[in-house]
């Protein structure tokens, strides 16, 4: 008589081996999607850095850079023109103080960090994609193509708060947006005489106080409206973006002018990057890397950029500021603003504020490499 052979233990499955099998490979499922959230020090470098270059330099030219704005958008003949740099900043100075030099860079430096940061972000890698993470050359047209990329990324992402920026910039100066002949609409009675106005306003304000000295005198802080329309809540990040959201069409309002600027930003960053990476290899070769020779690479790849791409920066802002209530010229389009400022200004029109700029570019831009590489040396040891 034969005995049937014992069970094999492979055979048989305890619940609590089951149990445990299952629990591992669930554990296996899930490893690969916690994986998908990875970045790796190396990007997120790039991108403290990149914030952190930024902010430094806008804040260093805050002053030039609202300047360089109201220069932009001021009419040719229109009232209470910014005119010199010298003088127009000691006019900032005098009619709104330090907070007129910084007004606005509060919010471009919230724009400026993102934008910066995914800037030299995108350019690195792109690098790294068109020469197959160094196996090829990476030769200037490769630069260009990567700059220019990241130049559009950095701005589309980032849009809506440099066109609120350039108008809380505007919203503020004493400068008509309406050429001359086309006299704003003042409301004398809420005025109040701690906002500077320009000088057809004065009379305006002059003869309603003359008829009307009582209701002057009781004008108070809190209900004042400038010359221009706008309230003291509309004088915010928060109010103004809400201001352009309600009057000029919706979320499609923060982009006017997008494509305008994605254009000129393109060749601006493409040119930025190539010339200061070519400019590194011959002001700053190994063993003479000062401070100073980065510094001077960075301030004339900023100049060389800036002067080739200007008009499309003045196009840029011409756009952004169309739909500002006392201005009196409106543009259909980028093409529509080209013809009109050349047909009013002539090509000259097209630079103008560029000298103000150029003041701004070279040590913004050098200031900008210059941090970035020290914070990326900082984060990234060699």
């Amino acid at each position: 008589m034969t005995s049937s052979p014992p069970p094999s233990p492979t055979t048989s499955t305890s619940p609590t081996a089951s149990a445990s099998q299952e629990a591992v490979s669930e554990v296996t499922v899930r490893k690969p999607r916690t994986s998908v959230l990875y970045v790796s020090p190396e990007v997120a470098s790039y991108f403290v850095a990149g914030g952190c270059a930024g902010a430094a330099s806008r804040t260093v030219v805050s002053p030039l850079e609202r300047l360089k704005i109201i220069q932009q958008v001021q009419p040719r003949t229109g009232d209470g023109q910014y005119k010199g740099v010298y003088r127009s900043l000691a006019r900032m100075w005098r009619e709104e103080g330090f907070k007129g030099f910084m007004r606005g860079n509060g919010i471009n430096c919230l724009r400026i960090v993102p934008y910066s940061a995914v800037q030299f972000t995108t350019y690195e890698q792109l690098k790294k994609w068109f020469t197959k993470h160094g196996s090829r050359e990476l030769d200037t047209p490769k630069r260009l193509a990567s700059g220019a990329l990241a130049g559009i990324t950095s701005v589309c992402s980032t849009y809506p708060l440099d066109l609120v920026r350039s108008r809380l910039s505007i919203a503020t100066a004493s400068v008509s947006l309406t050429a001359a002949g086309a006299a704003p609409k003042v409301v004398a009675a809420s005025i109040p005489s701690s906002i500077p106005l320009p000088h057809t306003a004065k009379h305006a304000l002059a003869s309603a106080y003359h008829t009307s000295s009582a209701i002057a005198s009781g004008v108070s802080k809190a209900a004042a409206v400038s010359t221009s329309g706008y309230t003291k809540a509309d004088l915010t990040i928060w109010g103004m973006t809400l201001k352009i959201m309600r009057e000029e069409g919706g979320v499609k309002g923060l982009y006017r002018g997008l494509i305008t600027t994605a254009v000129g930003v393109a060749p601006y960053v493409g040119i930025n990057f190539a010339a200061y990476e070519f400019l590194r290899g011959i002001v700053t070769p190994p063993g003479k890397s000062s401070v100073w020779r980065k510094l001077s690479c960075g301030a004339l790849a900023g100049s060389i950029s800036q002067t080739l791409t200007y008009p499309f920066d003045v196009l840029r802002r011409k756009m952004q500021v169309t739909g500002m209530q006392n201005g009196s010229v409106k543009y259909s389009g980028a093409l529509d603003a080209l013809q009109s400022v050349v047909r009013a200004e002539g090509v000259a029109g097209l630079y103008r504020g560029l000298w103000p700029n150029l003041l701004k570019v070279a040590p913004s831009i050098a200031t900008s490499f210059f941090v970035y590489e020290l914070v990326k040396e900082f984060l990234i040891p060699p």
